[in-house]
């Protein structure tokens, strides 16, 4: 299966929000049980996502971190059927992830000592894909600025989840919604950086990030054409358009034209 692309946020506390949520056209949906929902109300929420749940309309769900007094409530949740996985905020420790045995986990990875044990984290058992809590992360680092301050540390995750064999890793959210150029901006260059998926806030914001994460018209044109010229080659390296096409740029063209199928 073609791993996700966007992952749409609901709060659990909206439980008249869940079935919106699943029909919005995102590829995944996270039911938040954490930072979306105010501590007086998360055992409340707890329950009501308890109701819902079903193999009906698989979801993600984050719970609250490790260390908190809902942890180990919430964890258990996440046994019923219908949980296709478990979002685990502030990452930080693998015996954290190694709580949640019975599902794939996705850590969030937003603090200081999250990222300098990302390795660890990546390559304990049922770690599936790494996502990026840049907004919390910039806070713990104090670090200002939306531009290039965090190209260091996008490009050292996807490094890590290449390395422990996973999925590309997630994008954080773009904080605004009711214009899609914010989103479409910040995930052109996610995708720029070796990303695979994006985090969505609003169901706005699934459609560019689906259509930033394909292959644009020129890309398909391009990818076809080389396809093209390498069969008629028959495996020897030939030019198109001045360029030489090498196994490598083959292999591209290739991965180009399967994701179109398994997108279409």
């Amino acid at each position: 299966m073609t791993p996700a692309r966007s992952y749409l946020f609901v709060p659990a506390n909206r439980p008249d929000r869940y079935a919106k949520a699943s029909s919005s056209g995102a590829d995944a949906v996270i039911v938040d049980l954490e930072d979306a929902v105010p501590a007086a109300e998360r055992v409340a929420a707890r329950a009501h996502l308890a109701a819902w749940v079903s193999p009906d309309h698989p979801v993600l769900i984050r719970v609250n971190g490790a260390g908190t007094e809902w942890f180990r409530d919430d964890v258990e949740l996440c046994r019923k059927t219908g949980v296709a996985g478990v979002v685990l905020p502030k990452a930080e420790r693998t015996e954290d992830i190694a709580a949640i045995e019975h599902k794939r986990v996705l850590p969030i990875i937003e603090t200081a000592r999250g990222f300098w044990n990302v390795s660890p984290i990546a390559h304990a058992p049922h770690v599936q894909r790494l996502l990026f809590g840049s907004i919390d992360f910039q806070l713990d680092l104090d670090i200002q600025g939306e531009g290039d301050e965090l190209l260091y540390f996008r490009s050292y995750l996807v490094l890590v989840s290449r390395v422990a064999g996973l999925d590309a890793p997630v994008d954080g959210i773009t904080a605004v919604f009711d214009s899609p150029d914010p989103v479409r901006a910040d995930t052109l260059r996610a995708r720029r950086l070796g990303f695979g998926g994006k985090l969505c806030i609003h169901p706005k914001q699934i459609l560019p990030v689906h259509e930033c994460f394909g292959p644009s018209s020129e890309e398909l044109a391009w990818a076809s054409r080389v396809v093209e010229a390498a069969g008629k080659a028959g495996g020897a390296a030939v030019s198109l358009d001045g360029e030489m096409i090498d196994r490598p740029v083959v292999a591209r063209a290739e991965a180009i034209l399967r994701y179109r199928e398994s997108n279409s």
